[in-house]
């Protein structure tokens, strides 16, 4: 081990992913305060943070770069003024949802069954059918790569699709602007998505969600759809005849085509050839290229 500072800095032969697969990374740290997290980017401003795992895989090779984990007290902090909330980055998503639909605020109970930290549903804009992330923030408090504490009001974040704009920086804490409603309306409805989700995909299994993201066709196809809507990306891989199809340990799930699953003989190659694959598959049928949805990490050359 080195230490920075007061910082810590420990080697990890396989970072955790809910893949349950892939690399490690030579350095580790976890970061106690807002400060040593601008310690951390002096030591490596093109650090990777790592939270909840599960829409992650890291390649074989793991990765040089530092990975800064973000669990500890001062990134799990929740404060309620009202509707509104300061949610720090290292919260889990599942318990904050459950929290909030307790106490009858509503604007994340759409998102039942997305597994996150509060900073990476803010990063990818985690949603699904029933809305996204971004529809509940009203602000982002972050750190962006020289150090500096920000504040971005929602106005500055151009979010959209699966996509934040805030890749480069750390995001620390979320501001959340929730709407007061009925517990038992909320409980309900927060049940029937979970529901939907334990009926339609593999939860069961290893695997990181959804692996490509919805595509929007350029062109119409016929039977699908017309040009500028957006479709399923399972449903294309689908109607490819991808599911069943299988690299190593690596198989695409046969309950839903946009998840990609592995036992205990899978390696992170496998995934990533099965994707290939897939895209491949999918492009020779639709003329669609997929874009992938889940984030791979590998080491630099």
């Amino acid at each position: 081990m080195a230490t920075t500072r007061a910082l810590t800095f420990e080697r990890v032969a396989k970072l955790p992913t809910w893949f349950g697969i892939g690399g490690g990374a030579d350095r580790v740290a976890k970061p106690a305060s807002v400060e040593d997290l601008v310690a951390c980017l002096e030591s490596d401003p093109g650090l990777k943070v790592l939270g909840d795992g599960a829409n992650l895989l890291v390649d074989d090779d793991g990765v040089s770069e530092l990975v800064v984990v973000l669990d500890q007290p001062a990134f799990r902090s929740v404060e309620r003024d009202g509707n509104r909330m300061l949610v720090g980055a290292g919260v889990k998503l599942p318990k904050l949802i459950n929290d909030t639909v307790r106490d009858g605020l509503s604007g994340l109970e759409g998102l039942g069954g997305v597994p996150a930290t509060i900073g990476g549903a803010a990063i990818m804009n985690a949603g699904g059918a029933y809305g996204q992330f971004a529809d509940a923030v009203a602000a982002i408090h972050a750190i962006d790569r020289q150090g500096r504490v920000l504040r971005l009001a929602r106005e500055q974040v151009p979010f959209s699709y699966r996509h934040s704009g805030l890749s480069d920086v750390i995001v620390t804490a979320v501001e959340l602007n929730l709407k007061p409603a009925d517990p038992v309306r909320l409980r309900e409805f927060h049940l029937e998505v979970m529901a939907r989700k334990k009926a339609s995909q593999p939860l069961s299994s290893n695997s990181a969600g959804c692996v490509f993201k919805n595509p929007t066709l350029i062109r119409p196809i016929e039977g699908i759809a017309d040009a500028d809507v957006r479709v399923s990306a399972g449903m294309l891989i689908d109607r490819a005849g991808c599911k069943g199809m299988r690299v190593g340990g690596a198989e695409v799930s046969h309950s839903h085509a946009n998840f990609i699953t592995t036992d205990r003989d899978a390696m992170a190659g496998h995934v990533i050839d099965l994707m290939d694959q897939v895209r491949a598959r999918v492009f020779d049928t639709f003329g669609v290229s997929l874009e992938p949805e889940i984030a791979i990490w590998k080491r630099k050359p």
